[in-house]
C-alpha cells in the first residue's frame, strides 16, 4: 500500500537514497497543503501547522522544483511564464493543490460528523505529515487516532516532531506497518484498535495507483475489521481519465508526471456502478461526489484557479 500520491517526479531529488524515498510522497503532499495555509485566501483546507514541517532550505527546494515542473506539465504555459513565484502558484492551483486539498477537507468534515454520531475511533491509513492530532478542534476530544503508515515514513514523521517539540497526544497511537509482511488487522489490533467500536478510515491518494483487485480486497478488509456505523472516505478517478479523446489537460499532466516517476496511475472505477461493487463488501456507499458537487462545495467563488479536478470523485461507504 502507497501513502499518498500525487507527485512523485522528486524522487531521487528530495532523498537521494533507497530507505527515505518512501517519504517523499508525504512531504510533496504535505507541502501542498503548507503553501495553502500560507499563500491562498479563502482556505479550502487550512493545515495551519503544515508549514512548521519544513526547513527553510526544504522549502526553497520544492519550491525550486515545483516551479520548474510547470515545463513538463504545460510547456506553452511555461514558456510564457518567467516568474518562479508565477509558475510555482500554477501548478500548486493546477496539478499539486486542488485534489490534496478538497479530499482532506471532505475527509476531516465526514469525520467531525461520525464523531458527532458516536464514532470514538479514527485510522488515517498512509497518514504521511497529517497533522490533525496536533490540531484537533474540541469535537476531537477523546478520538482514538491510528496513525498506520510505512516504518519509514512513519520514522520520518517521529523524527520530525521531535525536532519540533511537539507533545505527542495521549489518544494518538503509531502503527508502522509493513503491508508486504503484517496485515492491517494484526497491526491496528497491536496498536490497541478495537475491532468492537465504530471506526473512521481516512484512505486518501492511492486507489489510482493499485490494480483493482487490490483496492476492492483493502475495502472489503476494512468492512471485516470494522462494527456497524464505521466508515470509510476515499477518492478515486473514473476510467475516463485514462483516455485522451475524454481526459481533460490537468487529468492528462497529472499522468504524465507520475508515469515519468515510474508509478503510473492504472485504475478507475465507474461511479454508477461503485455502488453495487461496495455492497458486495459488505459496505453502503452514502456519498459519491463528482467535480460538479466538489466544485460546488469546496470552489465556488474562488478568484484564483484552484477548482475541482476532472475525473475526481470522494466517496463514503458505511459498513452495512
Amino acid at each position: 500500500m502507497h501513502t499518498a500520491h500525487l507527485i512523485l517526479c522528486f524522487k531521487g531529488q528530495i532523498y537521494m537514497t533507497e530507505e527515505r524515498q518512501t517519504g517523499v510522497t508525504a512531504m510533496v503532499t504535505a507541502f501542498a497543503r503548507a503553501y495553502h495555509a500560507t499563500h491562498d485566501t479563502p482556505k479550502i483546507f487550512d493545515d495551519y501547522l503544515a508549514p512548521q514541517w519544513f526547513s527553510d532550505a526544504e522549502r526553497a527546494f520544492l519550491e525550486q522544483n515545483m516551479s520548474a515542473m510547470l515545463a513538463t506539465v504545460d510547456p506553452q504555459q511555461a514558456a510564457a511564464c518567467t516568474d518562479p513565484a508565477q509558475a510555482l502558484a500554477w501548478v500548486m492551483q493546477h496539478v499539486n493543490g486542488p485534489v490534496t486539498l478538497c479530499r482532506s477537507r471532505y475527509a476531516e468534515d465526514c469525520l467531525e460528523a461520525a464523531v458527532r454520531a458516536g464514532v470514538g475511533q479514527y485510522v488515517l491509513l498512509g497518514a504521511g505529515l497529517d497533522s490533525f492530532a496536533f490540531r484537533s478542534p474540541a469535537w476531537a476530544a477523546g478520538l482514538q487516532i491510528f496513525e498506520v503508515d510505512h516504518p519509514a515514513t512513519q520514522a520520518l514523521k517521529r523524527q520530525r516532531l521531535a525536532g519540533l517539540g511537539w507533545p505527542i497526544p495521549a489518544g494518538l497511537h503509531f502503527i508502522p506497518l509493513d503491508f508486504t509482511r503484517q496485515s492491517l488487522e494484526d497491526g491496528l489490533k497491536s496498536g490497541g484498535y478495537q475491532e468492537s467500536r465504530p471506526a473512521f478510515f481516512s484512505w486518501l491518494g492511492v486507489t489510482y495507483y493499485l490494480d483493482t483487485g487490490v483496492v476492492l480486497d483493502t475495502l472489503e478488509a476494512l468492512a471485516r475489521l470494522a462494527s456497524v456505523g464505521s466508515q470509510v472516505v476515499f477518492d478515486y478517478q473514473r476510467p475516463e481519465a485514462f483516455d485522451p479523446q475524454h481526459a481533460g489537460r490537468q487529468a492528462q499532466a497529472m499522468q504524465r508526471v507520475v508515469a515519468r516517476s515510474g508509478e503510473p496511475m492504472k485504475t478507475g472505477f465507474d461511479p454508477q456502478a461503485l455502488a453495487g461493487q461496495l455492497a458486495r463488501l459488505g459496505l453502503r456507499l452514502e456519498d459519491n461526489l463528482g467535480p460538479a458537487e466538489i466544485e460546488a462545495r469546496y470552489f465556488q467563488g474562488r478568484s484564483d484557479d484552484y477548482h475541482a479536478f476532472p475525473h475526481i470523485y470522494l466517496a463514503r461507504a458505511g459498513v452495512a
